[in-house]
């Protein structure tokens, strides 16, 4: 494991803001010599003499050929108060790609280096500037899909979860200095019952804290990662025209030609405040067509791997054994049965489908006259975040490595009351009292593994 500290590095410079047209670039550059690099290609101020946070106009240049580069605006922020806690210089250019890219190689070749993806971040965390559960709430943040997602990521990268991490490991810490002393120093003939008792008292505890924690783990998942949600059904039943309704485009072909959709597409969509990774699936029936058989084929894994199953049924033809089949096929799923096409004469068996369907999970539907869609959406909201706190005051796991490591914990907890249970002694059950220290430590990064850090923040973008 490696104990976070401060070194000595080199200054970094990429550009920040998305590639292409648009008003504005920002090319941001980090480092010890930040404004030298920017003294050489900026004219205007003298930015070595300019007050911390700031921003100046001026123009980039050549400084081998003098010729002018752009217009801009130049950013000057000292450290320690920055967001990687170096000298950081921030250059506003006019959007477009040539102009920021000719920026950029001008900095890179006075001095900086281009910047890894998310070396920016890795730098603020580095200098202890933020812990490692405020990094990846950098990336959630860029990538929330709804307003509470958004939310969700603001709350950690105000270290809320890192606070609560960090309480954990106090209070396993303060047991295991009170055990050694207990050890070390005895002074009653019953010194080993009472530290006994003590460590059982706060292993149960702790294990009950995170359990709490990891309650939210399903609910924070869904609302970083989406909620894989297949569309599924007989050839022309609408799965196409519910989807475009829900993505409020024609993303995907309507006919009355069955067998149309080939194959999955995927889409997001905000659906009360839940993101929905929506999958169109190719109608599933028995088909003689190879292509049509591999979109079915494909459709039948989308099933497999959804959290949510919506199974369109036509309300205006008989039930049919495909029906029946798709009905066997999902019913151990978390599913929302749709009676579709109500706008024309019912000739489906209610009686029969309400026998293979709970009464939670029957709605009735009509696409194309957008009849019952508002009840499906308030449906789907209520089935996964009904009973969930307002997520500005909740705590929520989203991130798949920090439930690993909560998990991690837990069982170590569980080895130190196994332990006392069976008799151990108390320093092999504080062995395992530790190892859940160890393993929230590498939750907020107050120990973790270069390995960790080269793949975390290889996911971020270029120039965060």
């Amino acid at each position: 494991m490696t104990v976070m500290q401060t070194t000595e590095f080199d200054t970094i410079a990429a550009i920040s803001t998305p590639p292409g047209e648009g008003a504005i670039s920002i090319v941001r550059m980090s480092g010890e010599e930040a404004l030298q690099v920017a003294a050489k290609v900026f004219k205007g101020k003298n930015l070595a003499e300019v007050a911390s946070h700031t921003i100046n106009y001026g123009h980039i240049f050549d400084p081998e050929t003098n010729e002018e580069i752009d217009e801009v605006m130049a950013s000057v922020m000292r450290a320690p108060k920055t967001f990687t806690r170096e000298d950081i210089i921030e250059i506003n250019c006019h959007g477009g790609i040539v102009p920021t890219n000719k920026i950029l190689q001008l900095l890179l070749q006075n001095g900086a280096r281009l910047a890894e993806p998310g070396e920016f971040t890795k730098r603020a965390f580095l200098h202890g500037r933020i812990d490692l559960t405020q990094a990846e709430s950098v990336m959630d943040l860029i990538r929330a899909k709804t307003d509470r997602s958004m939310q969700i990521a603001l709350n950690q990268l105000d270290g809320n979860l890192a606070k609560l991490i960090k309480s954990l490991r106090q209070d396993i810490l303060d047991v295991l200095a009170q055990v050694e002393v207990n050890i070390d120093y005895p002074e009653y003939d019953d010194v080993e019952t009472l530290t006994t008792k003590l460590l059982k008292e706060k292993a149960a505890e702790v294990k009950t804290r995170i359990e709490d924690l990891l309650q939210t783990a399903n609910q924070g998942k869904i609302m970083r990662e989406g909620l894989a949600t297949a569309i599924i059904g007989r050839p022309n039943v609408g799965k196409s025209s519910l989807l475009n309704y829900l993505l409020h485009e024609d993303k995907a072909i309507v006919t009355d030609v069955a067998g149309t959709t080939r194959d999955v597409i995927e889409e997001y969509v905000n659906i009360r405040n839940v993101p929905l990774k929506l999958i169109d699936t190719a109608g599933i029936r028995e088909t003689e067509d190879k292509v049509e058989k591999i979109g079915v084929e494909r459709s039948r894994k989308a099933i497999n791997q959804a959290d949510l199953v919506m199974l369109l049924l036509n309300a205006s033809e008989e039930l049919t054994d495909e029906d029946r089949k798709l009905l066997a096929l999902t019913q151990d799923k978390k599913r929302l049965v749709i009676l579709n096409k109500t706008d024309l004469k019912t000739k489906i068996n209610l009686n029969e489908v309400k026998q293979l369907v709970g009464p939670d999970e029957l709605l009735s539907t009509s696409v194309l006259q957008n009849d019952g869609l508002d009840e499906l959406e308030e449906r789907i909201a209520k089935m996964f975040f009904n009973g969930i706190e307002n997520s500005q005051t909740t705590v929520m796991l989203t991130n798949s490595r920090h439930i690993a490591l909560l998990h991690r914990a837990k069982d170590s907890l569980d080895a130190v009351l196994r332990g006392i249970d069976a008799g151990m002694p108390v320093d092999l059950c504080q062995v395992d009292m530790t190892d859940a220290w160890d393993d929230l430590g590498e939750v907020t990064g107050d120990s973790y593994q270069d390995e960790l850090l080269d793949q975390l923040f290889s996911q971020f973008c270029l120039g965060k």
